[in-house]
């Protein structure tokens, strides 16, 4: 029996998915804007890297990011013109390689991600920095609760077709427990009005972003399952124009390679001065009731 993580994604799936993107060649605004903000942290960060490594970012917003580092190795596959053909919970290089790692949503259907993160911790040289941009919370919500709605009135069950998604409090953690120092997570939420469903889905597609889960049913839609989810989505999300609302939230996550250099909290016991003086108020014993 294997003791591996669970199999949440089907990989191969999400391979085809990702280069029939490439050939469909159609408009990623959202890697796009991920990408963006991906620069602007690693720009706030004041220093020039020597030597970056790209996680399986699209190529069409790399270039978004080459400029902060000197050289860069690009992981991919073969259709993405990567420096490197390799899988993100394989990567296959000597520790302390890089000063710098990013990766622009693809790290949101690994299904080892904290796997995944120490290799990356490890990949790092010392007081190196990871910066990624990655779907979470509730991205696509609208979606699922359609699909839920619409599969229940046709055969009273459902089957999943929206993957879970990570909650930034849970991915911030995870930072921590793979061992960065310093680690921030933050969430940016985007919300796109779509004129109906099939404009959201050609976005979904351009991105390689469809259906990847293990347990996805086969086959196509059928066309009542189709028309079933399209009013679902209306009825629930339309604006008073005949808009529908996706949400997609992005979790930003930085940490650090460990050094001696960075700030460390306290010890407890150790502080120089007092809340209470800090804040201007006298200090009671717990459980003491203040003076009427």
């Amino acid at each position: 029996m294997s003791s591996g993580p669970p199999r949440i994604f089907d990989s191969q799936a999400y391979r085809q998915r990702l280069k029939r993107a490439v050939r469909l060649d159609g408009d990623i605004f959202l890697a796009q804007d991920v990408a963006g903000h991906v620069a602007e942290r690693l720009g706030a960060i004041n220093r020039h890297f020597a030597r970056g490594l790209d996680l399986h970012s699209r190529a069409g917003v790399f270039a978004t990011l080459r400029p902060f580092a000197d050289s860069w190795v690009r992981t991919g596959f073969a259709w993405d013109r990567p420096s490197v053909i390799a899988d993100e919970e394989i990567l296959p290089f000597a520790e302390g390689s890089f000063d710098v790692v990013t990766s622009v949503l693809s790290l949101h259907a690994v299904n080892d991600l904290p796997g995944t993160l120490v290799q990356i911790r490890r990949v790092l040289k010392p007081d190196g920095v990871f910066i990624a941009g990655l779907f979470g919370g509730e991205t696509l919500h609208e979606l699922k609760l359609a699909f839920a709605a619409a599969e229940a009135e046709i055969s009273g069950g459902a089957s999943p077709h929206v993957s879970p998604f990570g909650d930034v409090r849970e991915l911030g953690g995870l930072l921590q427990r793979t061992g960065f120092a310093l680690p921030v997570a933050d969430v940016e939420r985007t919300i796109v009005r779509y004129r109906d469903i099939a404009r959201l889905f050609t976005d979904l597609r351009a991105l390689g972003e469809t259906n990847v889960l293990v347990g996805r049913r086969s086959g196509l839609l059928s066309r009542r399952l189709q028309q079933a989810v399209t009013t679902e989505y209306a009825a629930r999300f339309a604006d008073a124009e005949g808009r529908i609302a996706a949400t997609f939230d992005v979790v930003f996550l930085t940490g650090w390679a460990p050094h001696e250099s960075q700030q460390k909290p306290l010890a407890p016991g150790t502080a120089k001065s007092r809340l209470a003086d800090a804040l201007g108020t006298e200090e009671k014993p717990t459980g003491e009731k203040p003076s009427p």
